[in-house]
């Protein structure tokens, strides 16, 4: 079981290593769905894999993150007429050397943070912090706004990593609820990005700060 858990985990952390030196947005949806789908397994080796609350939360996951979030994105990919990030606020190169040194701090602060139970693996606290400042970096460093939706899924992939592997006994009522809101978002998000497209021609975030009331 903790040997899945370390290869999702690795796979976690070359997946937000290829989405930040990628130019392209098609590769970081469909790298963000891989994610998605190996988040989804987790329940399964983490947990008693046999219990019907697991197979629930995985299938409700790796439908969410590795269907419905792709499709969803490349459709406001489609309809915005974007097929590669378009000069981002940050190098790629530049997001790798940073995303180095952010995997230093996860590390640094995995090795302090008080838990209330040990973690079944000791890559799932860095790498799970590790994501969540990846989806932050997105964010703020990149111009396309369909990319700051990515970033925002990361950051999620991040938070669901750590909550699921670091807490117990959380009702699958709530950790439902979680992914149901987070799907609303990005469906908010993108039906936001197509409305954008369609007034001003562009979805880059930074020209928007132009506009004048």
């Amino acid at each position: 079981m903790k040997t899945w858990v370390d290869l999702i985990m690795v796979c976690l952390f070359l997946g937000n290593l290829a989405m930040l030196g990628s130019s392209r947005i098609s590769v970081c949806i469909r790298t963000a769905a891989v994610q998605g789908v190996l988040l989804g397994l987790l329940p399964l080796v983490h947990r008693d894999g046999w219990a019907i609350h697991s197979w629930i939360l995985a299938a409700a996951s790796i439908t969410i993150k590795g269907t419905a979030f792709p499709w969803l994105l490349f459709r406001a990919m489609r309809e915005a007429n974007v097929r590669r990030e378009v000069e981002p606020f940050v190098g790629f190169t530049g997001s790798l050397l940073i995303g180095m040194l952010a995997l230093g701090l996860s590390r640094w602060i995995a090795s302090r943070l008080p838990l209330p139970y040990p973690a079944i693996s000791p890559l799932v606290v860095p790498v799970a912090l590790f994501t969540m400042i990846v989806g932050l970096f997105l964010i703020v460093s990149r111009r396309q706004a369909l990319t700051q939706v990515i970033g925002y899924i990361v950051l999620e992939n991040g938070i669901y990593t750590f909550g699921l592997a670091i807490a117990r006994d959380i009702p699958v009522l709530i950790e439902l609820g979680v992914l149901m809101d987070m799907f609303v978002a990005v469906f908010v998000m993108g039906i936001a990005i197509y409305r954008i497209n369609r007034e001003f021609d562009h979805i880059d975030s930074n020209r928007l700060n132009t506009l004048k009331g």
